[in-house]
């Protein structure tokens, strides 16, 4: 397994237009092909993916609270449908619940979580995608992803991002949601999203995304160190991605109730 690793502090320099590069001349993709290819490589990696994520959620005062989870997900031919399963492994409060996601591109993905202590599942309503995730500050659609026609995309120019060639996007969802603005710094090269901001209707900033750590895994650049921050409250979420692998052969009978109940130990050790 190859790991190349990239660190990204995030600091945006005056824009840097690449318009004088020798050789010649390349037609500039649009916006809409520059997320297509952010989401495929930020979501769609590989034919599948196993790994272990730490998840810190601090307070402004740095009080924090620690959870640990087995990811597993699976891509289901070339349509944009997949399959994703959570498991839970700490703190105690919450060992042995189980989250599951069937995603689709052209409808409201299926949710399902398996909460233990009451040994029930329980579907997650459609509306409910961008509510907190387990108490954290990402989303229910930020692990799972969304779709790209669900906004319009404009590329507003090129950037540097601390050493890093960057396209900066502006998104507008177009239905309503918690943001109406949306603003990302794509990673020209690899693809990935390095930063993100969201911005309420009076222009206020909500949250913050930033891939604080980059690192190439099994051929795929990987967002392996990952925060999210909430303006007003400081409250912020860290990410750590470890044990990432893709292609390990995941089945699709893995992603079912079944599984929910009684998790697949074999793959979340």
């Amino acid at each position: 397994m190859r790991h190349t690793t990239l660190t990204i502090r995030i600091a945006v320099r005056p824009l840097a237009l690449f318009a004088a590069a020798a050789g010649p001349a390349v037609a500039q993709p649009t916006a809409e092909e520059i997320v297509a290819r952010s989401l495929e490589t930020f979501y769609y990696a590989g034919e599948d993916q196993r790994a272990r994520v730490t998840m810190r959620l601090i307070n402004p005062q740095g009080k924090e609270r620690r959870r640990e989870m087995t990811v597993l997900r699976k891509n289901l031919g070339s349509g944009g449908e997949q399959r994703y399963y959570i498991y839970f492994h700490t703190p105690a409060d919450v060992k042995g619940t189980t989250f599951m996601v069937w995603k689709y591109p052209a409808r409201e993905d299926d949710r399902w979580i398996f909460i233990p202590a009451i040994k029930l599942v329980r579907r997650i309503a459609a509306d409910d995608k961008r509510s907190s995730f387990v108490g954290s500050d990402f989303t229910y659609e930020d692990v799972s992803g969304r779709e790209l026609k669900d906004e319009t995309h404009n590329l507003l120019g090129e950037e540097d991002l601390d050493g890093r060639p960057v396209y900066r996007i502006e998104s507008v969802p177009k239905a309503k949601v918690d943001y109406v603005r949306r603003l990302s710094w794509i990673d020209r090269e690899r693809g990935l999203p390095l930063k993100e901001e969201y911005y309420d209707v009076r222009g206020e900033l909500l949250r913050t995304f930033t891939a604080d750590e980059v690192r190439e895994v099994d051929g795929h650049w990987t967002a392996t160190r990952r925060t999210m921050r909430v303006a007003q409250s400081g409250h912020r979420t860290e990410v750590v991605y470890e044990a990432v692998s893709y292609d390990v052969g995941l089945g699709e009978a893995l992603f079912s109730e079944r599984y929910l109940r009684r998790p697949p130990r074999q793959w979340i050790r």
